[in-house]
């Protein structure tokens, strides 16, 4: 079902927080993705896997972006890897489940998911890494699945609209966003009439 719903593509669930705004100079600080499954004909979210990351050399962190995710780069139970490990890690996590539902590639979810999708392209040519999971350039956006299904488009009132528990403290965290960036996905999709 999954691989004929979405075209041959998986769905994977992608929140990175940030230094900043521009992918060639700002640090990926953190990043998750959080897997989409099937169960009993619906979709439902699956496992989240999240590396907090080190600011490449050279790399510029805001301090405006550090008091808005509240990340704190030197707590010592951060344990942050070097960005190429992280990303390694996690193509190979979602190549096992492209490959258990017969998908062809992987296809990026996210909230404002042409954002997300810069800095993993400019963390992948960075680290010269060869081949990614996902489509080059295709991505499926919640801002615009939750504008059309809730007239909505900031992630907090898109989950009050579809009652879809919210915590304001635990947001801008990137394992927490793309669960429940996951839970919209698949709600959206399940209530869609296809």
């Amino acid at each position: 079902m999954l691989k004929n719903r979405f075209r041959k593509y998986l769905p994977v669930v992608v929140d990175i927080e940030t230094g900043g705004f521009d992918p060639e100079v700002n640090a990926i600080l953190e990043i998750a993705i959080t897997l989409i499954e099937e169960k009993e004909n619906k979709f439902v979210p699956g496992e989240t896997f999240r590396h907090h990351i080190q600011p490449f050399e050279g790399s510029i962190v805001e301090k405006e972006s550090l008091q808005f995710t509240k990340i704190k780069l030197d707590h010592p139970l951060r344990k942050a890897v070097l960005e190429k490990d992280a990303l390694q890690d996690l193509f190979k996590t979602i190549n096992k489940a492209r490959n258990k539902y017969e998908c062809s590639r992987a296809i990026l979810v996210g909230h404002n998911a042409h954002f997300d999708k810069s800095f993993l392209d400019a963390s992948v040519i960075r680290n010269n890494i060869k081949k990614t999971p996902f489509h080059k350039f295709s991505v499926i956006d919640t801002v615009s699945l939750g504008v059309l299904a809730t007239g909505q488009t900031v992630l907090a009132r898109i989950c009050e609209k579809l009652s879809i528990e919210y915590d304001n403290d635990e947001a801008h965290s990137a394992a927490y966003d793309t669960k429940v960036t996951a839970e919209v996905f698949c709600k959206i999709i399940n209530n869609f009439d296809f």
